[in-house]
């Protein structure tokens, strides 16, 4: 009988005695690639569990015999050893977007996301229909998996979508997730394939189960208990939470020709060995809208069958070059849409409304509930969102509400449901000052949220404050982070921004983790900080509507901070109204917000004690502001990306911004310039296929020297 390998085909490889150690160690690295894919994947094992065992036994004792043959993509990597000290950042190439999400009924949201699509592209009804693929939107954790050469060399989690973690060695112990590709061909030389790690309910429940036996705690749903494995700073520990992976797009692109369609992606990611979910379709045809309600009712109708949990289904165009169309709308793509199921919904008492103060002064109130199990947690307290809609659902103590977790996240109080009250109960009335701190509570014209107007001044926006304050483009003080800050306001030391200034040596060593060392380089940095530029000063005080724009144009038209007990009233401590409504950009809700924040004594107080303190920025007399249409970059927009020879992202940013122009994170039709460097990216792609001017630094550089009328315009700005 003729032997065969583990594809079914005759074997040619050379006997043990003759095969050297590096060509042992490839094969048992095929073999194992294929029966793990086999397992995790196909759920179709050839091999017996011992059987592969024995396999990875054998290449495991062949690498500690030469380490020089253990590779990336070894089976024997999935789980390292090293307990690692904290995550860290890993930039986005091409940023993790989320997606738009409606909740109506089956039939609306379909028709509404064609109908939104359809007029975005310009079709009439006689045109035709445009062709969607549909999927399920995975209750679990987004990962970016970044593979090289066709070897996985990176995963990181969404974060904001412009940065996340790095959590590669947690990502490596999914068995599900190939280390390396399976390809027909040469592999692509950079394939980012974002996807969702979750957790199936059967080994959520046996996870449950063992953390029971054993005594620890148990999770309350996959979801969280997913995301807390992909977290884990030991990956010994994450390899013992049974996670799983389903691949639904990409990211960065190099050397690969992706197919034409999503459906044909998600084709051609599972060929390549990557678990893609079989629960989807492609609605074609007249149909296309109508073919999308089906599957949305389908899968609703099978939601508590499915071996995981999922809050929704997600429609998209199938064609790729209608999505390049289409583009995007601020953070969300127009060709894609999250259309969720009802969340879980329960009854319960509400036993009282209190009113709880966000990091941004946001006042909201919270009604506290007779505690219910809804969604996999029991909710005792549940978000009003805003007095208006406290109003508008007429909940009063006392009341059986309707609450479920919106969103599958925050718990919110739906309605009121049962008869008449049998007693008066008074409507809730927001307070006129801050439970936390007693300021002013206001509510700006047109909005309905009230907001506490403490700032500085408030507790419950302290720590929010502090980091805002020590940002690297505020007052820039190096080492003062959240765990550090946390610290600090817990135990006192620090109440407002004034008592950084007043930490010592002493004070600092003596925190938890803090070294001499580490605590006389905190000394240092906030003694370096004392010398900065009013726009910093400004943009750290975190008033509410003034970012770094709008800091630099308030200084450089007033020119100075002033004193509340200056007799000329000058400066923008100051300033009024309709004096800060004369600033570049100022507009009346800004200017309302700034006027309210200097009105406050303690805000007042704060920027005096810390001038006291030493800080100090240059300021000059004011002066009349510049006509804006004698900057050289008046009315532009610009695009930075890559690295420049001798700027850096913040230097380049800040001379654009000097000459009046704007900018933005993205490449349209309406940017103006791409100033590109080294490793120039999909931005640079973009502004070549839109015909955008693209100039390096030395071109940014001379674009900034001209003056508006020059003839940069009619010069040819393509320097690369």
């Amino acid at each position: 009988m003729s032997q065969t390998d583990m594809f079914g085909e005759p074997a040619q490889q050379a006997s043990p005695a003759q095969a050297s150690p590096t060509q042992q160690a490839a094969e048992l690295r095929t073999q194992l690639h294929h029966h793990a894919h086999q397992y995790y994947v196909l759920d179709a094992p050839q091999i017996p569990d011992a059987e592969y065992d024995r396999l990875f036994q054998a290449l495991q004792a062949l690498e500690e015999a030469h380490p020089e043959l253990r590779t990336d993509d070894s089976p024997t990597q999935r789980v390292l050893g090293k307990v690692l000290d904290g995550f860290s950042p890993v930039r986005h190439a091409v940023p993790m977007l989320s997606i738009r999400t409606e909740t109506d009924t089956e039939a609306t949201g379909a028709q509404a996301f064609d109908a939104r699509v359809r007029r975005e592209l310009g079709l009439t009804e006689d045109q035709p229909p445009v062709e969607y693929a549909a999927e399920l939107k995975f209750d679990g954790l987004a990962i970016n998996l970044r593979y090289e050469a066709g070897v996985l060399v990176q995963a990181a989690t969404r974060g904001d979508g412009e940065q996340g973690e790095d959590v590669t060695q947690n990502i490596r112990t999914i068995g599900q997730i190939p280390l390396k590709l399976q390809c027909a061909e040469a592999p692509p030389a950079v394939l980012e394939v974002r996807g969702e790690v979750y957790m199936r309910r059967d080994d959520f429940e046996a996870l449950n189960e063992r953390q029971r036996e054993h005594g620890d705690k148990t999770f309350v749903n996959p979801r969280n208990a997913a995301a807390g494995a992909v977290r884990q700073l030991d990956p010994a520990i994450a390899a013992k939470r049974p996670l799983s992976f389903f691949a639904y797009g990409l990211g960065e692109v190099q050397g690969w020709a992706v197919p034409p369609t999503h459906s044909g992606l998600l084709d051609a990611l599972g060929e390549m060995g990557l678990p893609v979910c079989a629960e989807r379709t492609v609605a074609q045809g007249a149909s296309g809208p109508q073919g999308l309600v089906v599957f949305h009712q389908v899968i609703g109708q099978r939601r508590d069958q499915l071996p995981f949990d999922i809050d929704g289904v997600v429609y998209k165009v199938n064609s790729r070059e209608l999505q390049e169309r289409l583009g995007f709308v601020t953070r969300e793509p127009r060709w894609a849409v999250a259309h969720k199921y009802p969340a879980q919904e329960q009854l319960t008492q509400v036993e009282g409304i209190d009113i709880q103060v966000g990091r941004t002064g946001k006042l909201t109130p919270v009604a506290r509930l007779k505690p219910v199990f809804v969604g996999g947690v029991t909710v005792t307290n549940a978000t009003l969102h805003n007095l208006f809609e406290l109003r508008r659902k007429r909940a009063r103590v006392g009341d059986t509400v309707i609450v479920r977790r919106a969103g599958d996240v925050i718990p919110e109080v739906v309605g009121v449901v049962g008869e008449a009250r049998a007693s008066y109960v008074p409507n809730f009335r927001m307070p006129a000052n801050c439970p936390v701190c007693g300021s002013t509570v206001v509510r700006e014209p047109r909005e309905v949220n009230h907001r506490c107007t403490g700032g500085l001044f408030c507790a419950a926006q302290r720590k929010q404050a502090l980091l805002h304050f020590a940002q690297r483009r505020a007052m820039d003080i190096e080492g003062l982070g959240d765990k550090l800050v946390d610290q600090l306001v817990d135990s006192a030391l620090v109440r407002t921004l004034p008592d950084l200034y007043k930490l010592g040596l002493l004070k600092l060593a003596a925190l938890d983790r803090m070294a001499d060392k580490s605590a006389q380089n905190i000394v240092d940095a906030l003694d370096k900080s004392k010398t900065t530029t009013l726009p910093r000063f400004l943009f750290g005080l975190g008033i509410r509507h003034v970012g770094e724009a709008t800091a630099k144009d308030l200084a450089r038209h007033f020119g100075q901070m002033g004193r509340k007990d200056d007799e000329q009233k000058t400066g923008i401590m100051n300033a009024t109204v309709d004096q800060l409504l004369a600033v570049r950009d100022v507009g009346p809700v800004v200017a309302q917000s700034i006027h309210t924040f200097f009105a406050q004594p303690h805000n007042c107080e704060v920027v005096e004690q810390l001038r006291a303190a030493g800080v100090t920025w240059p300021e000059h007399e004011p002066s009349a502001e510049a006509d804006a249409a004698s900057l050289p970059l008046a009315g532009k927009t610009l695009v930075l990306t890559g690295t420049l020879p001798t700027l850096s992202r913040d230097e380049a940013k800040a001379m654009i911004e000097e000459a009046g122009g704007k900018v933005t994170g993205s490449v349209s039709k309406k940017t103006h310039y791409v100033i590109a460097g080294e490793e120039a990216g999909s931005k640079l792609e973009k502004a070549q296929s839109l015909g955008v001017p693209v100039l390096d630094e030395s071109g940014l550089l001379a674009l900034l020297a001209q003056n508006a009328s020059g003839a940069v315009e009619s010069a040819n700005p393509d320097q690369l």
